[in-house]
């Protein structure tokens, strides 16, 4: 049940919207289901001979407006109360009485009308769809004074989430104050009138964020804010500092065909000039290669090295929302801005749930939890590299990278959802959790070719030594987490063992350091995970087909082959390689 709350100057003029056949939804029956006294005159349903609705109406805004009529120049100039209230459509349809019911709670919970109190507020609530009302009320008392109306949207909210619980409605998650503004229905109206996907103020929001993701700097914020085709206007101080920033969409105008402007604040609460700039010079991305580098080969492309060293870095942002600790909140906006980094650098494929995931994850990004000693050089010096090297092709080399860093994220996401849970955070971790949906979505688009290449190698295995591997693999993880023999997954995490034993590495050790790196509970395909982190601990390619090279003595750092060829694991068990599984699926993770 969703409250929503305006004020306005004109009674008369609402009460025609209301009654009348409506600009977007059709008006059906407006009728009143509760008023002040139960006496209003209903313009709808009046039953008096010879009844004229307009008349009527008259009477009814007559009414209404008495007391603030009476109090003259004391009355407020927005003197008209309108709250709008819809139930979830997946609601059951409430009846007259009901709307009645929860009328009278929403006015007493605010303050307009407290039950027993003679002097309150008059007010009526319309009824003119099934699923919502809309309630007006006056806001001078029976004794002429004002009412007070401290934080009514936050105590309407409140008595929704208690009316949803005792009615059995949908129960929303309560909000802190934190959200963006969502747009008005006039914006809404206008983006359909002009055939946009979305509201302006809604693609502002989305450029500025993706503008500040990996920005080391005020200078090169307000450059990608142009470079993505935004018309910019600065507010300057006499000394020529900045002090604010507005933006407009090219083309969106209003009525007098001056552009619209709206303030970073208006867009989202740290959006706002002063929360980038702190943002800014709190994370400034470090100048140098990050210490997850020295694990990425330089002979890989600069989408694929720079996407293995996010994926380290991912891994430690989980660590620290683990810890439950009020520091890890701002790990949460460095993970925001490697989420934008990554879907507006994406390839086609997955470009469109990474870009949901993270429009969802921004709201998480936000609460009233502030971390002291904000540190997010790291994570935002990832984001940066990411958007520095490019867009990734989606194949080879780029697109099984993309598929570890995204697999990581799905973990980074539920950590993120446990961490705001912990904090009673409740649309912040729901958001955290439709993020990782996302992910998941995205992954399994990523992740399919090189997870089934990998699949056939491991298919091509000698058995004798494939069965040493599934001993291994059963021997480090629990019976229920795999099923070898019945099933095709591990036969990718068998390959990646054999091609790690190939360059160098102890498997056996290995599978127990990825299992140790954390916690695999919330792993949809515990297999999957490991395979991406044994293939980035072994320093092994993420595309089975890439070449792969084995450490060098004393040094941890393994040397590309001789022949910059595809390596073979073992030969071939028959002459033909054999033909892909038709029943295979892409993975879950």
């Amino acid at each position: 049940m969703v409250p929503k709350i305006r004020r306005g100057s004109r009674t008369h003029g609402l009460l025609v919207y209301l009654y009348g056949p409506g600009k977007r939804d059709e008006h059906t029956d407006p009728h009143l289901v509760g008023s002040w006294d139960g006496f209003a005159p209903d313009p709808g349903r009046d039953t008096s001979p010879d009844p004229d609705p307009k008349v009527t109406l008259a009477r009814l805004t007559a009414a209404l407006d008495l007391r603030v009529k009476q109090a003259s120049d004391k009355a407020p100039a927005q003197h008209v109360w309108h709250c709008s209230v819809r139930t979830d459509p997946g609601d059951r349809t409430l009846n007259d009485d009901e709307w009645n019911t929860v009328a009278r709670r929403l006015v007493h919970a605010v303050n307009l009308a407290p039950e027993g109190d003679p002097d309150g507020r008059r007010w009526v609530a319309v009824r003119h769809a099934d699923d919502h009302i809309h309630i007006v009320a006056t806001m001078v008392r029976g004794d002429l004074r004002r009412p007070r109306m401290n934080y009514d949207f936050k105590k309407a909210q409140a008595e929704c989430r208690r009316i949803e619980q005792e009615m059995g409605l949908r129960q929303l998650k309560p909000g802190d104050g934190t959200g963006a503004k969502t747009p008005t229905s006039a914006e809404r109206f206008k983006a359909e009138r002009t055939g946009r996907p979305e509201t302006p103020r809604e693609t502002l929001r989305e450029a500025v964020r993706q503008a500040v993701a990996g920005a080391a700097s005020e200078a090169e914020f307000f450059t990608r804010l142009r470079e993505a085709g935004l018309r910019i206007k600065l507010r300057h101080a006499p000394s020529g500092d900045v002090l604010g920033y507005t933006v407009a969409l090219p083309g969106d105008r209003n009525r007098d065909r001056e552009p619209v402007w709206f303030a970073g604040s208006t867009l989202a609460p740290d959006l706002s000039y002063p929360k980038i700039q702190r943002r800014l010079a709190d994370g400034t991305p470090e100048t140098g290669p990050l210490p997850e580098a020295d694990s990425v080969r330089s002979d890989w492309s600069p989408s694929a090295r720079e996407r293995r060293t996010a994926t380290g870095v991912a891994e430690r942002a989980a660590i620290l929302l683990d810890s439950d600790d009020d520091e890890a909140a701002a790990q949460l906006v460095g993970v925001g801005e490697l989420l934008d980094a990554i879907a507006q650098t994406s390839p086609a494929a997955t470009r469109a749930e990474l870009g949901a995931a993270a429009r969802s994850f921004e709201r998480a990004t936000r609460s009233h939890i502030r971390a002291e000693r904000t540190d997010t050089r790291a994570i935002r010096s990832a984001a940066r590299g990411i958007i520095q090297a490019g867009g990734a092709l989606g194949r080879g080399e780029d697109g099984g990278t993309t598929a570890m860093l995204v697999s990581t994220l799905v973990l980074v996401a539920l950590a993120a959802a446990r961490w705001h849970s912990a904090h009673g955070h409740a649309q912040q971790a729901e958001a955290s959790r439709q993020t990782a949906e996302h992910l998941r979505a995205a992954y399994r688009q990523a992740a399919a070719a090189p997870m089934q290449a990998l699949r056939d190698q491991g298919r091509r295995l000698p058995e004798a030594q494939r069965r040493t591997y599934e001993t291994t693999i059963r021997a480090a993880l629990p019976e229920n987490r795999t099923r070898p023999g019945t099933s095709t997954k591990d036969d990718a995490l068998a390959a990646t063992l054999a091609q790690a034993e190939q360059a160098g590495h102890d498997p056996k050790a290995l599978l127990q350091e990825a299992i140790a790196m954390r916690e695999l509970d919330t792993a949809e395909d515990v297999n999957d995970v490991l395979v991406w982190r044994l293939r980035r601990l072994a320093q092994l390619p993420a595309h089975p087909g890439e070449a792969t090279r084995r450490p060098q003595a004393g040094t941890g750092r393994a040397t590309p082959p001789a022949n910059p060829v595809s390596v073979r694991t073992a030969p071939p068990a028959s002459p033909r390689p054999a033909a892909p599984d038709p029943r295979s699926r892409p993975p879950r993770r």
